[in-house]
Parts: C-alpha cells; structure tokens; sequence
C-alpha cells in the first residue's frame, strides 16, 4: 500500500479506540494555544495524559495567513480527530491568484491546488476549531507565558509571568518561531533561527475590490504586495513580502514595524499606499522575519519542542499547519506507545519524524527569492513565465510535489497502550 492508504488506515484505527488507561508523567503542560499546541493536546487526552496549555496571547488570536492541508497523511489526521466537517465549513474556497500590473489588469494566473491544497482554512478559524475540540478536556491559561523550567528526577518546576509557580511531568513547547521554551531549554533563537532574506507582513481588511474566491498580487524587484478575499468575501487580507536583511525590530513593537512596511512600499504602485493607509486601522497586524529552524535535537530531558518551535519550514512553504498536527498525533502516539517513557518516546518521535520535517523545509528553501526576485530583471522573467505556465508541460509540476511531500510518510497506529 501506498503512505497515503496507510496513514488513512491507521489514524481510523487509532480514532475507533477510545480506552482509557493511565500511566507516568501523564501531566504536561504545552506552552502555545495555535494549532500544535491544542491538537497535542486533543491527541494526548484520548490516550489517557492530562494537558495544561499556557499562551501568552490573552484569548484565542485571530488573523493570520490561510493555511493548507493536502494528502491524506493530513486529511487523516484531521479525519480521527473529528474537525474535518467544521474545516470544510470554514474553508476559504479561495480558487486562482491573480498576477497584475500596476494598472491592476490581470497578467498572470497561479492554480487554486499551488496555494490552497485539499483544503484551505484561515489560520485564526484553525485555531478556533481546535480550542472548541480540546476546551472540555484541557486547561487553558491565557495572558501568561513561562519565564523558567527547572528538572529534577521526578519533573519539571515551571514559574510564570503572573501564576503561581506549578510542577509538571512534561513540558511541550509549541510556542511557535520564536519559541520561548526553546530559548530557556537551548539557547539562544540565533542558534536555531535561518532568516530566509524576506520579511512579511499581514492584516485584515475591507475587500474593497470585490474580489469573489480569489486574490491579486502584484510584484516588483524586492517587494511583493497582495490581496485576497475571506471568509466568504466578506473581509479580505493584505500580504507584503519584501527582501531585507533582519531587521532588529521588537516583535511587540506595532507602531515602528508599520512604519517599516511603510518605508518599503511607499509609492510602490498598484494598491500597496491604499493598504499601507488600511494597515493602520487594522486589528490582527502581523510582522516577521520569513524564517526557517533547524535542530540537532528536538528535546532536553523533560521538555520537547513541536511544531514550528522545532523544524519551522517557513510560511511560504505551504507545510507549517500540517506538519504540526502530524507532529502532534506522532508525539502523543509515542508517549502513549512508551508507557509514558519521555525518554524513548522522545527519541522514537524525532526519529519518525525528522526527515518528514526535513522534507518539508525543502519546500521552503529558495520559495523566498522567487517570490520576492532580487532585480528588476528576474521579476520581468518570472511574470512572464507565470504568464506562459498554464501552457508548460510542467504547469502541475509545483504542486504534484508539494502532495509528495505531505504524504511522505507512513503514519504508526497508536492504539491507547498505556499501563493501569
């Protein structure tokens, strides 16, 4: 059988298996309420483990990028956990994207598969969905992050910002790119953190275009700007890419990253001084390095990382969400398989999963300079390959191995296994 048929096979057996069983280090706490954190932790209470999940955020975020799934080693998992209906209400249903000039008239068109996959979601209703799936079962704390982990034999001390200091058996960092786990177990995000040239930016606001499904972008040596349409069209999102070294800015510092975007885009052509002018109204603007992260190791005695806190492949790989929840359903399957042994579960975990991640870094490797071309010369090239693309015999070429990868690997069946 192919990875796909046994990936779909296995997680329906493991989701036809509802036992319960106890075991050691059964509580954890995950730092990270996006999308690894809660589908570990939906994954860890169906085999028995007691999940704590702490964010910083004071409420479930909103915003953010679409994110894709496509292969069955995604929809699988998706499938077992019972979301996969509300998915599909919420899908974006966003079909092709539009390169324009600056006059704003069409000269290039991308396929619906390259960017949405099998099934395309905004990210804040990810998050959503899976915080109504694991909110009867696992203890939120919201607007408070860890500031120490101190291990001995028998856990891990953890103390908070705000709450009071709390022991755990484990500790998961699914605290994302600039993991705050990551950075008091390992070192240092400078380690880790591979800045990819590009920065980005993303807000929500008015479709003012009237676009239906769809999106336009348009690009110029070293800035790419876009927009496109939202839940159902009745808001859209505004994309900025653009080459830059890292930029030494304070991720919580709003006012001065706007006014860097700013600087890049002013006078940039097509809408870009229209949605600079929206972007300072906006309720979700987001800005960061566009970033990759790589580990020997993705755990230290108690404490392991998941998600994009251990191998972010980029957002413009088009990989993050569903190697996170595939992420999540292997780390809890080998906890639950070990008898709750963190020491072989970590282990087993890296080991099934790592040249998965790699894999879908790959994905993100050289996306950057293609996206965000470095001259006006390459730029004129690219539009006018992406205006000959759908005429190429390779047209499909880009997305039959952006499937490849996702369903580059066979899913175990952990069947609830823990001792009484």
């Amino acid at each position: 059988m192919t990875n796909s048929t046994n990936a779909k096979n296995n997680v329906k057996n493991n989701a036809e298996n509802t036992a319960r069983n106890t075991a050691r280090n059964t509580d954890v706490l995950i730092s990270g309420a996006s999308v690894a954190g809660p589908a570990l932790a939906y994954w860890l209470h169906r085999h028995g483990f007691r999940p704590t999940i702490v964010e910083r955020a004071p409420a479930l975020r909103d915003g953010g990028y679409a994110v894709d799934f496509r292969g069955e080693a995604h929809l699988s998992v998706l499938r077992a956990m019972g979301i996969l209906p509300e998915l599909e209400r919420a899908r974006t249903g966003t079909g092709s994207m539009k390169y324009v000039n600056s006059a704003g008239r069409p000269v290039a068109e991308m396929p619906a598969d390259l960017f949405a996959g099998d099934i395309e979601v905004l990210r804040g209703d990810l998050s959503r969905i899976l915080y109504d799936a694991t909110k009867e079962h696992t203890e939120y704390v919201f607007g408070d992050s860890v500031t120490s982990l101190t291990e001995d034999a028998d856990g891990v001390s953890v103390t908070f910002e705000r709450g009071a200091p709390r022991r755990f058996d484990l500790v998961i960092g699914a605290d994302g790119l600039h993991s705050t786990t990551r950075r008091l177990v390992f070192g240092p995000e400078e380690r880790f953190v591979r800045h990819l040239g590009v920065h980005c930016a993303i807000f929500t606001t008015d479709n003012y275009l009237g676009l239906d499904h769809t999106g336009h972008v348009f690009r110029t040596a070293g800035r790419f700007v876009g927009l496109h349409s939202a839940r159902h069209n009745a808001e859209a999102r505004a994309v900025f890419y653009f080459a830059s070294p890292r930029l030494d800015l304070h991720r919580r510092d709003v006012p001065r990253q706007q006014a860097v975007l700013a600087e890049h885009f002013a006078g940039n052509g097509w809408e870009s001084d229209r949605l600079l002018e929206a972007m300072r109204h906006a309720p979700d603007f987001y800005f960061d390095s566009v970033a990759q992260v790589h580990m020997d190791t993705w755990s230290r005695g108690r404490v392991a990382l998941l998600g994009d806190a251990a191998h972010c492949p980029s957002s413009l790989s088009g990989m993050g969400s569903g190697l996170a929840l595939v992420g999540a359903y292997v780390l809890a399957g080998e906890l639950a398989a070990a008898h709750g042994d963190h020491t072989a579960a970590f282990a087993q975990y890296e080991e099934r999963m790592r040249a998965y991640a790699r894999g879908c870094q790959k994905m993100g490797d050289g996306v950057a300079r293609l996206m965000v071309p470095g001259s006006r010369a390459l730029a004129a090239f690219l539009n006018r390959y992406y205006r000959l693309l759908p005429y190429l015999p390779g047209k499909n070429m880009a997305s039959n191995i952006a499937r490849r990868t996702a369903e580059d690997i066979t899913l175990r069946d952990y069947a609830p296994q823990l001792i009484r």
